[in-house]
């Protein structure tokens, strides 16, 4: 190692004796710079590279003590060490005092001892710049983080904060070093509002790592809280003695508050704030156990509005959606607090009525209905008047679990459709007026698979802020020879039911797929075609093997493939469906979760799936124009899908100001009919067009006219 020394003195003597003894120090290696005034050295020091200087105090420019804060000013960071006797005034102690690193006499000037000490001052410099290089990058470090970084002594005292440690604490460090962490961060349980022992102690106490229990609150100085969640270690020496502890910890109140919300709209229905079908069945199922142990009965019913369709064509979605939460307000004066009211989508409720007194309870609370539903209704500016038919269950004679209760108060209410509405039918076995029409509708599927009776369609997914089509969605669609074109709504869960959804979803797969090889190969730089997955697909064995096969056939790469699942199909078993998804997407294939929002949505889980899409379902999409809703669900769902790096799509989107919105939000993809309807593989084909860039921002007025038009 180089030691570069600046010998500043006009004591020719000296300066000939010290370069001799450095010269010839051994091993140890020295360049010499010589000055003989302060005014040659601080020159040399401009542009030269020094580690150490040996400074005369008496200078034919300088003289005293002067010359060495001169120095020292100018170069703060040198070691200097001051050549004794030649100013008899100035003690050792003195210059040590003002800042000098050592003090030499000249007996030693012709000894080892001279360079052993430049060596050992050097090095030191040398150590502890690097030591404060060190601190100050880990400072940097810590301060750059998001997380909050506080640690304490053997005592428990605070010694340290990060920069986003003083923001959730509200406290400075000068103000927070040397208080006990109880003091600093006052930490209560959510539930109990009891206080919680900090981690830092435990750890202190422990001498383990530790975590705080879920619903920690940190009560901050001005009265305010937040939720956190840390991750507390023990600090050890270098002996591994404890000497501390370290606490690393975020505020995860928004998260926390997202979380809630996500699960309450899991179990609640959006537009009335009842419970779901999912919170629904879990009532059932209790109020079951509860009916079994004390022997009593329950009953279900299931309404449906009368020609709730004519409302929504004539005045709208919006006037549609505040007549059903003026019904849900209606439904929930009618009957008691320990009974539930719950909304199964559209214009369906479900009622539970608990301890039912053998249809009598039932038979009242529907009289009650019927006659609270004979008065009109104002809606806005409207005056509306609707009507209910309503079916009723028992328990346990009509069914001994939920999924029976509904599907037969739902015949009984078909029953009294059938019997001219605004009326209540209790279930009886010889209703079976849907059970023949599945079976016709599952009978005539069989033969629809046998005689190819089904076509796909595609829709256009395109990029909200280059208007490119960035793939499209294959859509089933039944033309049956006597009914004529057969929507899925009417089919598809019978053919879930009987699983011949098996077969049905492998041929669109295979048609899909075939499709986006044939467009690849005709040049269309169409990004990924989509299919949608149903629960028994999914679950099946054979599944990923099938979707191999298929790939392989129709010579598609995995990347060009779309997969689209719904939440309650992933979250039906969490484990199983991560590594399904892992599987797929080793092939490349792209996941996305359709009708985001509509079933658990749960964040822990949603963060655990390999996914890359989440769809918006487009009853939200609806709901943006809505003076209720204002977009606040697809704003939420957006800026969740953006933090986590998902692509997000809103699907049903048919509304300039939904799409406006949807722009202003920074939603990356949508599809719906103001782009384009549903359409078969050739006119997609000339949808798409030569650079794939929709050019018309009334799509669905440029197709209207088209030969297409009677797909939609």
């Amino acid at each position: 190692m180089l030691n570069r020394v600046l010998i500043v003195t006009n004591v020719t003597a000296d300066m000939q004796q010290l370069e001799y003894t450095l010269l010839h120090a051994g091993d140890s290696h020295f360049e010499i710079m010589k000055a003989t005034q302060l005014s040659f050295a601080l020159n040399c020091l401009q542009f030269k590279s020094i580690d150490v200087i040996l400074l005369d105090l008496l200078l034919p420019d300088s003289q005293g003590i002067g010359s060495l804060l001169h120095l020292l000013q100018f170069a703060p960071l040198i070691p200097i060490f001051v050549i004794a006797d030649s100013y008899a005034q100035i003690t050792s102690e003195q210059v040590i005092e003002h800042g000098a690193a050592g003090y030499l006499t000249r007996a030693y000037f012709s000894t080892y001892l001279i360079p052993q000490s430049i060596r050992n001052i050097v090095q030191r410099n040398s150590a502890e710049n690097n030591i404060f290089i060190e601190k100050n990058r880990a400072e940097i470090m810590l301060n750059s983080i998001s997380d909050a970084v506080i640690a304490t002594d053997l005592k428990g005292n605070v010694n340290y904060l990060n920069d986003a440690a003083t923001r959730l604490t509200q406290w400075t460090k000068l103000g927070a070093c040397g208080h006990a962490i109880t003091e600093v961060m006052p930490i209560i349980n959510a539930e109990t509002r009891k206080p919680v022992i900090n981690p830092a102690n435990a750890v202190l106490i422990d001498n383990v790592p530790l975590t705080l229990a879920p619903g920690a609150i940190l009560v901050r100085p001005d009265g305010s809280e937040l939720d956190i969640e840390d991750s507390t270690s023990p600090i050890h020496d270098n002996r591994g003695d404890l000497v501390g502890a370290v606490m690393v910890f975020h505020d995860v109140t928004a998260a926390q508050a997202m979380s809630a919300k996500m699960a309450y709209f899991a179990q609640h229905d959006f537009l009335t704030n009842l419970p779901n079908r999912i919170l629904l069945n879990d009532r059932i199922s209790q109020a079951i156990s509860l009916a079994n142990r004390r022997g009593t009965h329950l009953a279900l019913l299931f309404l449906d509005l009368d020609n709730f369709k004519y409302i929504n064509d004539s005045l709208g979605h919006a006037v549609g959606d505040l007549l059903l939460q003026s019904v849900a307000e209606r439904l929930c004066s009618c009957v008691r607090h320990s009974d539930t009211v719950s909304r199964q989508g559209g214009d369906e409720f479900v009622i539970l009525i608990n301890e039912e007194n053998s249809g009598d309870d039932a038979s009242l609370i529907a009289t009650k209905i019927l006659k609270i539903f004979s008065i009109s209704q104002v809606v806005g500016k409207h005056a509306l008047h609707v009507t209910t038919s309503i079916g009723i269950s028992i328990f346990p004679n009509d069914g001994e679990n939920a999924e029976e209760l509904i599907k037969n108060a739902d015949t009984a209410m078909y029953q009294a459709k059938e019997r001219g509405r605004n009326n209540y039918q209790f279930f009886k076995k010889e209703m079976n007026i849907r059970a023949v029409e599945r079976q016709l509708i599952e009978s005539h599927l069989r033969i629809a698979l046998e005689k190819q009776e089904f076509t796909l369609f595609y829709q256009a997914k395109i990029n909200l802020q280059s208007s490119a089509i960035t793939g499209a969605e294959a859509l089933l669609r039944w033309h049956h020879p006597v009914w004529g074109l057969v929507m899925p709504s009417r089919f598809i869960e019978i053919a879930e039911e009987s699983g011949l959804i098996i077969e049905i979803g492998r041929w669109v797969l295979r048609e899909a797929c075939m499709q986006m090889k044939n467009w690849i190969n005709a040049g269309m730089m169409l990004g990924t075609v989509a299919v949608n997955i149903s629960a028994l697909e999914f679950r099946r064995d054979d599944f990923i093997q099938s979707v191999t096969k298929i790939l392989k056939d129709s010579d598609l790469e995995g990347t060009y493939l779309q997969l689209e699942i719904t939440e309650s199909v992933l979250m039906r078993d969490a484990d199983m469906s991560t590594t399904i998804l892992r599987q797929l997407k080793a092939m490349g294939i792209q996941i996305a979760v359709d009708d985001f929002g509509t079933g658990y949505s749960s964040l822990s889980y949603l963060k655990k799936f390999p996914i890359d899409i989440l769809k918006i379902d487009q009853t939200f999409v609806r709901d943006i124009d809505s003076p209720e809703d204002h977009g606040a669900i697809v704003s939420a769902i957006v800026a969740m899908g953006n933090s986590l790096h998902f692509r997000v799509v809103a699907e049903g989107v048919e509304e300039k100001v939904q799409l406006d919105f949807l722009k202003k939000l920074d939603c990356e993809e949508a599809q719906g009919y103001i782009f384009g309807g549903p359409m078969i593989a050739t006119d997609f084909t000339q949808f798409f067009g030569i650079n794939g860039i929709v050019t018309c921002p009334e799509a669905p007025h440029c197709f209207k006219h088209s030969s297409t038009s009677q797909i939609f």
